[in-house]
């Protein structure tokens, strides 16, 4: 399989070299530039006397947009050169064509901070860009318990709106997953030309109904523009090898076969700790701030259960918050208070609970559902009215959260928010995971 490794033609320090040298230069070539364009108009005139124009359309330069161009250019050689159209993902493709608009300085740090990952993991950028698209289509790419290899279970199809406009949403989906698979299996990304069955059923005033052929995949186009896409058994195997992959051998948020039997509070050795990335705790808080205002968290009591070394800790302080974690580990415990933190080093669930804070806000242990006691605790130290927000494995949508902690009668105001594929990847789990919000009835 041709795994789309990227590769400079040449080091970085010397693009960033050649870079730099151009740029150095742009204002004596603009010079060199006008100083031709009057020794042109001089060779045409007699002692200066104006005799007809000499060159011919605008010719006037600006150095500002030669540097635009240069910066752009350079960005761009990296991009092409390291084969990104391929092993990125569609959203990858989209935000660089957006940064294109005001590019950063070309500085072998900023092209390390936005391209180093594909160089150190090209196919791992692929199988993510996979995950992207297909856990957009069904929340059950989302679930690591499906993709055991020779598992039924995944979608033989899935539907997309608007699949016969051209330029239409439903149209930009259908080719993400085909890309998707492409990269996966090797084969070149998807070209207008694969798009010509499709395209035969497009008409801007008559709907045509028909089927289609992309790559090997049945699309079905029905009157109202809506598209079944079905997958064969080649297409199943691969989105569910690729998948399997992307979420690895250790499925955290999968319950175990045969469970062993332990007291209810006890904390489990292998509840591994993965340490919520400064990128996901900023989205979070951006979310709790989008729904309830800029300035929601300042003043308030916030609790967080398993604080670990202190990250959304910190964060919550920094908006303005009042805040107290529990952390049953000794060294991480440590770390958090080395940093000016209030936490009470132990086991959360032994704790009493005291309905005294405005907010928990918590990232549970994932192993089975072990999540589901850690919430429940965690509902009752909130004030009526307070809010509970609770990053969990996407698998709690199904696993009946709200029965099994039994407070489904006192839930309100639930909502699931999915956060963005690989939101742990930087702590060594691709576990895809989802913001749980509930609000205590008061």
């Amino acid at each position: 399989m041709n795994q789309h490794v990227p590769a400079l033609q040449r080091s970085l320090s010397d693009v960033v070299a050649e870079y730099d040298q151009k740029r150095a230069g742009i204002g004596d070539a603009v010079k060199s530039f006008e100083q031709a364009c009057a020794d042109l108009k001089s060779a045409a005139a007699v002692a200066g006397v104006y005799g007809g124009p000499v060159l011919d359309g605008r010719v006037s330069v600006y150095q500002r947009s030669i540097e635009e161009a240069l910066l752009k250019s350079a960005w761009r050689y990296v991009y092409q050169m390291l084969n990104i159209a391929t092993i990125g993902s569609a959203k990858d493709r989209s935000l660089f064509e957006q940064s294109m608009a005001s590019p950063a300085p070309f500085t072998k740090d900023n092209v390390l901070a936005t391209f180093g990952r594909y160089l150190i993991d090209p196919r791992g950028n692929i199988l993510r860009g996979l995950a992207e698209v297909f856990c957009g289509l069904d929340q059950a790419y989302r679930s690591h318990e499906k993709m055991k290899i020779g598992v039924a279970g995944l979608p033989k199809r899935i539907v997309l709106t608007r699949v016969a406009d051209y330029g239409s949403y439903g149209r930009e989906r259908l080719v993400d997953m085909l890309n998707a698979l492409a990269a996966y299996r090797g084969e070149p990304l998807i070209e207008h030309a694969d798009m010509k069955p499709v395209d035969d059923l497009h008409s801007h005033f008559t709907p045509k109904a028909g089927q289609a052929i992309v790559r090997g995949l049945t699309i079905k186009i029905f009157m109202n523009r809506n598209a079944h896409v079905m997958f064969d058994k080649a297409a199943l195997r691969d989105i569910n090898k690729a998948l399997a992959e992307y979420y690895g051998d250790v499925l955290p948020d999968c319950p175990e076969e045969r469970p062993a039997k332990q007291a209810s509070t006890a904390v489990s050795k292998d509840l591994a700790f993965y340490p919520t990335p400064a990128a996901t705790v900023a989205w979070t808080l951006s979310q709790i701030e989008h729904r309830f205002g800029k300035d929601f968290l300042r003043g308030k009591t916030v609790l967080e259960p398993s604080c670990g070394d202190g990250r959304f800790l910190d964060a919550l302080r920094a908006a303005g918050a009042s805040v107290v974690g529990f952390e049953v580990d000794e060294n991480r415990a440590r770390i958090s208070r080395g940093k000016g933190h209030g936490v009470v080093r132990a086991n959360f669930l032994e704790s009493e609970p005291k309905a005294y804070y405005d907010v928990v806000l918590m990232n549970p242990p994932f192993a089975g559902k072990h999540y589901a006691k850690h919430v429940r605790h965690a509902y009752a130290f909130l004030k009526p009215g307070g809010r509970l927000y609770a990053i969990l494995p996407a698998t709690a949508r199904d696993h009946g959260l709200l029965e099994d902690v039994g407070l489904r009668a006192t839930y309100r105001d639930n909502t699931w928010t999915d956060l963005p594929v690989g939101s742990f990847s930087e702590s060594g789990t691709n576990i895809n995971t989802v913001l749980f919000t509930v609000i205590k009835e008061g």
